[in-house]
């Protein structure tokens, strides 16, 4: 299976389903999205399978969002498409994507939802937290 993270190393909970998709026992495909940047169509495409709008995709903390007004509810799907893509990290993360789906694991364990069912049973996170799957 492979599996894909749009991963800032800088958020833990980035690091968090990284190191989740790891102890699965899968290698995944690292994308660095504030290096790489983002495309209009990588956007929408993954907004789509995801089931997300721009606007539920736009990271609002820890990001320019409130200074360049996009918090306001009258900007436009295009405008913050837009303004995502000159400004990658209003994307929040991670996204991952894998033969079962794509999600923006926010919280960490919606990772598990694309993980092979019995690949992981629990996992320690950064702050000591310890998350399962749901059966």
């Amino acid at each position: 299976m492979t599996v894909v993270i749009h991963h800032n190393p800088s958020c833990g909970t980035s690091r968090n389903v990284l190191e989740m998709i790891r102890a699965s026992g899968e290698e995944p495909v690292v994308i660095h999205y504030l290096e790489t940047g983002w495309t209009r169509s990588q956007l929408q495409a993954l907004f789509a399978v995801a089931g997300l709008t721009p606007r539920e995709a736009l990271r609002t903390s820890k990001s320019p969002a409130e200074e360049l007004g996009l918090l306001d509810q009258s900007v436009s799907d295009e405008a913050l498409l837009d303004a995502m893509i000159e400004h990658p990290v209003l994307v929040n993360r991670p996204i991952v994507c894998s033969p079962k789906g794509v999600r923006l694991c926010r919280p960490s364990e919606e990772v598990f939802e694309l993980l092979d069912e019995s690949s992981i049973t629990s996992f320690t996170k950064e702050d000591g937290d310890v998350v399962a799957p749901q059966s």
